[in-house]
């Protein structure tokens, strides 16, 4: 959908009508539909029910017009005011159509039709509405003494040079309570003003000390969304994710006075939205989160779910909660900043949404393994976008890891009780990686998998950097990820079940398999 935006006189009707014969696309106007709908004029509803009524009646018709078929729509001066309409338009293009306060009131006149003239703050409703359009525009086009063909040409011009980066709009969950929308692409976390849920006005924004210039960023992005925002500092990686990091959190939110409609923000990699999420599901027994990923393993697997958790000695994300977010912000022009380093471990997760749903992203790899993890490509974005939509549809089917949901584990088991065993000091994209190939070499050895879907997993992982082997070759350490792994929480009583391969995109289960078949399995990887 293409949205305009602008003030009364900013020519929104005469440059969207134009637009539209450009594009070939039909043109809307939600004012002629909210007329169409209430059978009366708005000055008529203004008169008779109000402006609250009218604004109420105006967001109902907006969100039925932004689920409908491709368009160029043209909403009311005062829509962006509400702040569940901002967080609709996330996802969609919205041209902000710029008009000087003069030049408005010159070209509507004294028009009957809009009520909104006889406001004795008419200047105040501009500038207040200046910030709103702000917000939400992807798009500024200032239309003073330009007319109406000249000013569609130039959308249509920035439209197609901008195509290729356009943020995506992915929906997790059901379209009622407990479902969310995840963007993804560049510059999503821009549009974090309009997703501020109604009634916030204190926001906790948990970050890493890599990330502080963005979170000063988040901040005043919730400054503009009416909530005072506070920074918290907290470790890198899995430091982050213990029971003394939360408690400190707590502790602010109490000395702040949090509420059960205030917010909290992830700004980080996976273990802070997996922080954020978590002191957001215990505070008061649950407060909104937005989480802004700023990692690719952030983007793809841990902020999108909605699985919270930290971690104690006995295992990984063993303490947590099921905690759905608000909204996800995946701004892919954050991924422009990590190193190679950092870059590589998430391709673990994509990786593995090729095995387990997606053979398209596997062969998007193999054509260029090197474009496929450069930053600045076009590759890279389709990848997160792609391994985003395979964890909403395995979401959405099952919100609580009770059946389907077991298959987003590929790799973890082994994978999470590498992580334990070394101390959290393996990246946990690196170890999955392992985990993937171990999960593989298990298929294989149990007749699930074959084997040359079991070694396409060793060359995929390895063509982007992500290490195949666990170096144990004396098996010094296979007591203690036996153990580990007997703690997973696919793990029912003393039977141990892993996803393995039936097929490429056919995961199944394993379960209860022989010890004599797991330490096969281990003998190929830490060889």
């Amino acid at each position: 959908m293409i949205v305009l935006v602008g003030f009364m006189g900013a020519g929104k009707s005469t440059v969207g009508r134009s637009l539209a014969d450009r594009l070939g696309l039909p043109f809307l106007d939600s004012d002629t539909v909210i007329e169409e709908r209430a059978g009366r004029s708005i000055a008529q509803v203004f008169a008779s029910d109000g402006e609250s009524a009218f604004r109420a009646l105006e967001a109902a018709t907006i969100a039925d017009l932004l689920d409908g078929p491709s368009a160029v729509l043209s909403l009311g001066g005062g829509a962006c005011g509400n702040p569940t309409t901002r967080g609709r338009l996330a996802g969609h293009t919205v041209v902000h159509l710029e008009v000087s306060f003069d030049q408005a009131l010159a070209r509507v006149g004294a028009d009957p039709r809009r009520p909104v003239l006889a406001a004795p703050d008419l200047a105040d409703r501009y500038a207040a509405r200046q910030a709103d359009y702000a917000r939400v525009a992807t798009v500024t086009v200032r239309t003073d003494a330009r007319r109406p063909g000249e000013v569609a040409a130039e959308i249509a011009a920035a439209l197609a040079a901008d195509a290729g980066r356009a943020a995506r709009l992915v929906h997790v969950g059901p379209d009622g309570p407990g479902g969310y929308d995840v963007l993804v692409g560049p510059g999503a976390s821009a549009r974090l003003p309009g997703l501020v849920p109604a009634g916030a006005v204190r926001a906790l924004v948990v970050h890493t000390r890599s990330v502080a210039t963005l979170a000063e960023g988040v901040r005043a992005m919730l400054g503009e969304a009416g909530c005072t925002a506070y920074l918290a500092e907290v470790p890198d990686a899995e430091a982050a994710k213990t029971a003394q990091v939360a408690a400190s959190l707590w502790s602010l939110l109490g000395q702040a006075g949090f509420t059960r409609t205030d917010l909290v923000v992830g700004v980080g990699g996976g273990a802070v939205t997996d922080l954020a999420g978590f002191v957001a599901a215990s505070w008061l027994r649950g407060v909104p989160v937005i989480q802004v990923p700023t990692t690719l393993a952030g983007m793809v697997d841990a902020a999108v779910g909605g699985k919270t958790g930290i971690n104690i000695a006995e295992g990984k994300n063993l303490v947590g909660a099921f905690h759905p977010p608000a909204a996800v912000l995946c701004d892919t022009d954050t991924l422009r900043t990590l190193p190679a380093a950092e870059l590589s471990p998430g391709m673990a997760e994509v990786v593995k949404h090729g095995f387990i749903a997606d053979p398209r992203t596997l062969e998007l790899i193999e054509a260029d393994p090197v474009l496929a993890v450069d930053p600045t490509g076009p590759v890279l974005p389709e990848l997160v976008e792609r391994s985003v939509r395979v964890k909403a549809h395995v979401v959405t089917e099952d919100l609580r890891e009770s059946s389907l949901r077991e298959i987003l584990n590929y790799g973890h088991t082994f994978g999470h009780a590498v992580e334990q065993v070394e101390g959290y000091l393996w990246r946990h994209g690196s170890a999955v990686s392992v985990g993937l190939v171990y999960a593989a070499a298990l298929g294989r050895l149990s007749g699930r998998t074959s084997a040359d879907l079991a070694q396409r997993h060793t060359d995929v992982l390895a063509s982007v950097g992500l290490p195949v082997r666990y170096p144990d070759a004396a098996g010094e350490r296979w007591s203690a990820l036996l153990t580990a792994m007997s703690r997973d929480k696919k793990t029912r009583g003393a039977t141990l079940r892993f996803v393995v391969l039936d097929g490429l995109a056919q995961p199944g289960r394993l379960e209860g398999p022989s010890e004599d078949l797991l330490r096969a399995a281990y003998r190929e990887v830490a060889g």
